[in-house]
């Protein structure tokens, strides 16, 4: 008897267990919750995407490199934080990251590790520019676009000054349209705040003003804001007949004669249009300088948020005109690249006509002022008809309008290496 069994009891190598009849099924493991999401999530960035896609037309976007560019800018940085410019900027891979204060400020202080700066008028840019030229580092211009100096002021008081022959509507006013721009006679403005007229004194009762204040446009601080500065420069030239100052002594003498003119407007905030167009900016400052662009961008937004525009706030148009060029100073490689793109891209040039800007031909270099009208006219808002034969006003040399911003505004002084030659 074979003790040891047949083979096929033994156990083969290789062959599969068998299982047990009865055996209970081993259930499959439940997912968590955690797994059971991801394929959601993954769907819902997936279609994110897909829409940043479409929106942004530009599918390699969120893989390519975007350049950021340091930038100091005043009133002209309304312009770099518009979200259409920011979106476009973006489409061209820039991103500007942005120090905000005024011209002067910009001009007195120093820019190491900036790409760009851009003060609002040729004054501070030329600072900017004789300094540079005098550390060896010359700097490339940009001028986009102009946006002269005005006044802003509300109704009434445009009513008020033009009874008073102070003030006369400027042409183009369609019928039946009340008008928003006046062309103020500088001389007799300047005229009755040198002889301490208020308010009160031109009959204001039949536009319910009750205003014992002088009569006088109020600006930014004259130290840092290069629309204080060239007003300042306006008044000059009016109030001293048409001239300018040839010498330092000449300088200090016009400037001590119009600095009343000036000082008697009580503290200067830094920014004059946010007062503007506040609700309470009437009681504040009844005329305030601005830039036309501020202006012309809070009418085409309020004309596009309610149907119709701000029939309350108006501009009046020194007589006596300078047109402001803001200029974008490139002080890198990366900073020529964006003065090349914001002066030369369509899409950005549109962009700044549409945020008030009297855009530059890229080809002739003048400002298109026409383009502005057919915009404006388009959407429903009067656009500013001026005159040509009102005065064009002509500023002191730099040196001299320092001169004379130090004096009206007790100032610190800009830094001395911005005139090349002078002593401090």
């Amino acid at each position: 008897m074979d003790t040891h069994g047949s083979d096929s009891d033994r156990p083969r190598p290789g062959r599969e267990p068998r299982l047990k009849v009865g055996a209970p099924a081993v259930a499959p493991a439940r997912r968590s919750p955690a797994r059971r999401l991801l394929p959601r999530a993954v769907a819902a960035v997936t279609a994110l995407c897909a829409i940043v896609v479409l929106v942004q037309g530009h599918a390699a976007l969120p893989f390519e490199r975007i350049v950021i560019i340091e930038a100091k800018m005043a009133s002209k940085a309304d312009f770099f934080e518009d979200p259409e410019v920011r979106r476009l900027l973006v489409r061209h891979g820039y991103r500007v990251r942005l120090t905000r204060m005024g011209s002067r400020g910009i001009a007195t202080q120093r820019y190491d590790g900036y790409d760009i700066v851009f003060p609002s008028g040729q004054p501070a840019a030329d600072l900017i520019t004789s300094r540079r030229a005098a550390e060896g580092h010359p700097a490339t211009t940009y001028r986009p676009f102009v946006s002269p100096i005005v006044l802003g002021t509300y109704r009434e008081y445009a009513e008020t000054l033009r009874e008073a022959g102070i003030a006369t509507p400027l042409p183009g006013v369609p019928a039946g349209a009340k008008p928003m721009y006046y062309s103020l006679d500088m001389r007799k403005f300047l005229g009755a705040s040198a002889a301490g007229r208020r308010w009160d004194d031109l009959g204001t009762d039949r536009h319910g003003i009750h205003n014992g204040n002088k009569v006088l446009a109020q600006t930014s601080d004259i130290c840092q804001a290069n629309s204080a500065g060239t007003y300042l420069g306006l008044v000059s030239y009016v109030w001293n007949h048409q001239d300018i100052p040839q010498t330092p002594d000449e300088a200090t003498r016009f400037a001590e004669r119009i600095r009343l003119l000036l000082n008697d407007q009580g503290m200067p905030s830094s920014e004059k249009n946010e007062t503007y167009v506040s609700a309470e900016g009437k009681s504040i400052s009844p005329i305030a300088v601005i830039y036309e662009h501020q202006f012309l961008a809070h009418q085409i937004a309020t004309r596009s948020a309610t149907g119709h525009v701000d029939a309350e706030r108006v501009l009046l148009y020194p007589s006596a005109r300078f047109v402001t060029e803001p200029q974008l100073i490139a002080l890198t490689p990366r900073g020529d690249a964006l003065g090349e793109l914001i002066t030369k891209d369509p899409a950005l040039q549109r962009r700044a006509m549409e945020l008030g800007f009297r855009v530059r031909d890229a080809q002739g270099g003048a400002a298109t002022s026409d383009a502005l009208t057919r915009f404006l006219t388009g959407r429903g808002i009067q656009a500013p008809v001026l005159a040509d034969d009102d005065t064009k006003a002509v500023l002191p040399r730099l040196d001299l309008l320092e001169r004379m911003i130090e004096t009206v505004g007790d100032c610190p002084p800009a830094a001395p290496a911005a005139f090349p030659g002078e002593t401090p």
